[in-house]
């Protein structure tokens, strides 16, 4: 999570800017005395090819978007908070001996090779954040460290500020993910759930154990490949096959059974690849046991793959829900929406929910 300047450093509240590969959406997070609630919510689809694994290929275009997004929404918001993901960050645990942060920040500059893939630490912005004692070795502490290229962040921060507003702090999808999961869902302290983000390009994988992530992955793998499976099967386009995967095709219940079928099967790299995933983190992580998998996305919308997940691993999977405690403005969207809009704007609340000088 990175402060545009510091990163992991979070003016009070800004405004959740999720800068996909495919749509782009913009979430409001008001604190009230009864509660948290979703003032505003809109979204804009971003013309494909923009961004590319991570990077912005095609600035003036993003810029254009978020302004014609922030004109639709009547956002008035201009400090923001994005995030990036895939092979763009870099996101790294590590032990260290039991040291002050600025000893900490001054050694993982000075020996970067150890535990970053980078050679010039000059062209990277990084961060890091203590997790707490080692359970295994207490002179020693966990720590986080997430770091990215400077030409990948001054990329979407350019494109940004171009759009006349502030970017303040540069998240990541798979921690905005778990910040939402910790605002709405009750655990304890050993409870490990899977938060999985199935985007259009990407797909995050965050394990997080009483709140705290302990194992993440990205993977370039997403609802595209599922849309472009299906058109080629139907030899349809794109955008016609982009309809029919989230709202089936075929007069019938029959037809629309097999059209479901059908779809599942398109999804199973997706959904191969988050079975990997999730058999390394048990076979790295064999004293853990997962209670619960929450997916979200578009590609959580896909009919019938969280059930298959769930039919996969065993575990109990169902669709996040970014509105469990957060309320949502009525003015801004009903509760008959928000099933649908829900795993679309998991991310973006996530981002709504940080503020500057947290963690």
């Amino acid at each position: 999570m990175f402060d545009i300047n510091d990163l992991f450093s979070g003016g009070k509240q800004l405004a959740g800017l999720d800068i996909g590969s495919s749509c782009i959406k913009l979430a409001e997070i008001q604190d009230s005395p009864k509660g948290r609630i979703l003032s505003l919510f809109s979204e804009a689809p971003l013309v494909k090819g923009v961004i590319v694994d991570g990077a912005v290929v095609e600035p003036e275009a993003l810029t254009a978007t978020i302004k014609a997004l922030y004109k639709q929404s009547g956002c008035k918001r201009k400090k923001v908070v994005t995030s990036i993901s895939g092979h763009a960050v870099i996101v790294k645990k590590a032990a260290f001996a039991q040291m002050d942060e600025e000893e900490l920040r001054a050694l993982i500059h000075d020996e970067a090779g150890k535990y970053l893939p980078f050679d010039d630490m000059s062209e990277v912005d990084y961060d890091f954040q203590i997790l707490g004692e080692n359970p295994y070795n207490p002179s020693q502490m966990e720590v986080l460290i997430v770091a990215a290229k400077k030409e990948i962040i001054e990329g979407y921060t350019d494109a940004i500020q171009a759009a006349g507003l502030i970017p303040v702090i540069m998240d990541v999808d798979s921690f905005a993910l778990e910040t939402m999961y910790e605002e709405n869902y009750e655990f304890e302290e050993n409870d490990v759930v899977v938060l999985i983000n199935i985007g259009a390009s990407i797909t995050n994988l965050n394990v997080v154990k009483g709140g705290v992530s302990i194992f993440t992955r990205d993977f370039t793998l997403g609802g595209n490949s599922v849309t472009e499976a299906l058109a080629a099967n139907l030899g349809v386009s794109f955008e016609e096959a982009e309809e029919a995967k989230i709202k089936g095709t075929g007069d019938g219940e029959q037809a629309r059974k097999a059209f479901r079928e059908g779809l599942i099967t398109y999804a199973d790299p997706v959904c191969s690849e988050i079975e990997r995933s999730v058999d390394y983190f048990r076979s790295t992580f064999g004293a853990e046991t997962i209670s619960k998998i929450l997916v979200s996305g578009g590609g959580a919308l896909i009919p019938d793959l969280v059930a298959d997940l769930g039919r996969r691993l065993g575990i109990e999977t169902e669709i996040i829900n970014p509105f469990k405690k957060i309320q949502l403005d009525k003015k801004v969207l009903g509760p008959e929406s928000a099933g649908s809009i829900g795993p679309i704007a998991a991310v973006g609340v996530g981002l709504a929910l940080r503020k500057i000088g947290d963690k």
